[in-house]
């Protein structure tokens, strides 16, 4: 009996994601794994995204079970011993027998073949629920994380590292802090952002059901179908976005000359462009590999690729609207990329931060007088956020800080993004979106204005 493809790219990726710190979600839409049937994909995106959400769940199940610590083990046993356990916790329509098998095959697959009994025994004491292995179901874990009452017990239920957990609660309180680690743990919808209007009538045709967005008015989430496959996506007809990230390219508004400072894979640019038709829209991005990226993705006639550092932008002309999405930790997205959690580290705030400050000044220096610069992250730290913004206009009495909450109104006025609840989007003169309290990733936004 052979290892079924789903199992085998899903343990592929995992391991470079383990080795080589690669990213799930660029691994999972490669074109390697686009021969995948669409069922075979959806299981593998399952199991990947499933295993990284959990794992120390997972490793501590394995553990518990484990004659062996999990530490001394080889990559490729660990992470077959891994995702045994998450079909045998999480996926009830997967067959034991099927997911014990197919984890020691795994193994066997990768030259290990002297493990292969070691994974089937912890596995059987998993499936049969023997010792403390078995003692809390994975259905209960979501109401053990909504009655956690302090950092350490929810960090352990939600899978999360404590550290994080801790500073969360400190910044947004326990509940809030509930609601984020609940989120992070469920699949996230899809949001798209849909470049022709005809695109809608297309993709009902291909059996993909829409709904309508929550946050941005011209928004839609998928219901059902897989969007990737339709011809309209494909065909850069549609482009998957969330919301948060949308509505801060909304943010921008409107203007004649805009710069886009970290523009890869190209989502915003293609949105403000879009937006803003007579514009020209320069997209810059420091990595070839990513600036051919942002080439092939964004299809707007608009739109001028090129490659640059925004820590040291080379530009001559000034700019009445600037974004700068700065490269971030990425914390108010583990529920698209779960791996961040594993690999973050508190100290890591302090080298993005540097990186930050660098290009939100280089990209003030390129705004025209009267021009507005959005500065955004998809983080919920505020050493990427406020402690940046503050750090970069203290004492500077060219800019000053525009209030988002009117910029949000206009955008109600508009029409753009929908009515109501505006002021559960600001904090002080701040944009800020909460996975789990609102209907997107985790995002902030400050919006700054030359004098």
């Amino acid at each position: 009996m052979a290892i079924s493809p789903a199992r085998a790219a899903a343990c592929e990726i995992l391991l470079k994601v383990e080795r080589d710190r690669s990213f799930s979600d660029e691994l999972l839409h490669a074109e390697r794994f686009n021969k995948l049937s669409s069922i075979d994909h959806g299981l593998t995106t399952d199991l990947v995204r499933g295993v990284l959400r959990w794992r120390s769940r997972l490793a501590e199940w394995a553990a518990e079970a484990s004659s062996q610590k999990l530490e001394r083990l080889d990559p490729e046993v660990l992470v077959a011993l891994l995702l045994g356990v998450y079909q045998l916790k999480f996926l009830t329509r997967v067959p034991a027998r099927a997911a014990i098998f197919e984890s020691v095959e795994l193994v066997k697959a990768a030259r290990k073949r002297s493990a292969a009994s070691f994974v089937n025994a912890v596995l059987r004491k998993v499936a049969a629920g023997d010792g403390a292995a078995g003692t809390q179901p994975a259905r209960d874990l979501f109401a053990a994380i909504e009655a956690s009452p302090d950092p350490i017990a929810l960090a352990r239920n939600s899978a999360h590292p404590e550290w994080l957990v801790t500073r969360w609660i400190r910044c947004y309180g326990l509940a809030a802090t509930r609601q984020i680690c609940i989120h992070d743990q469920h699949v996230p919808k899809t949001s798209i952002h849909v470049c022709e209007d005809e695109a809608l009538d297309l993709l009902a045709r291909d059996g993909v059901k829409l709904g309508q967005g929550r946050l941005v008015s011209f928004a839609r989430t998928v219901v059902s179908g897989d969007i990737t496959r339709t011809g309209v996506y494909l065909g850069r007809r549609v482009a998957i976005q969330d919301e948060g990230s949308q509505l801060v390219a909304l943010l921008v508004g409107r203007g004649n000359r805009i710069l886009d400072c970290c523009a890869a894979p190209g989502g915003k640019a293609s949105l403000m462009a879009r937006r803003n038709p007579g514009a020209l829209v320069l997209a810059c991005e420091l990595h070839v590999h990513r600036a051919l990226l942002l080439r092939k993705l964004v299809r707007m006639p608009n739109v001028r690729t090129v490659i640059a550092d925004a820590r040291s932008l080379p530009f001559s002309l000034g700019f009445d609207r600037i974004l700068a999405d700065v490269p971030c930790s990425g914390t108010g997205t583990l529920a698209r990329n779960p791996e961040i959690k594993w690999r973050l580290k508190p100290e890591d705030l302090g080298d993005l931060q540097k990186r930050q400050i660098a290009i939100l000044k280089s990209g003030l220096a390129q705004l025209v007088a009267g021009g507005q610069l959005v500065y955004s992250t998809c983080s919920m730290e505020r050493e990427e956020n406020e402690d940046v913004v503050e750090a970069v206009l203290d004492g500077s009495s060219d800019f000053t800080l525009v209030d988002c909450g009117t910029e949000l109104a206009r955008l109600e006025r508009e029409g753009e993004i929908s009515a109501g609840g505006i002021e559960t989007l600001v904090d002080g003169p701040w944009l800020r979106t909460i996975p789990g309290i609102h209907p997107c990733d985790g995002f902030f936004g400050a919006v700054i204005r030359r004098k």
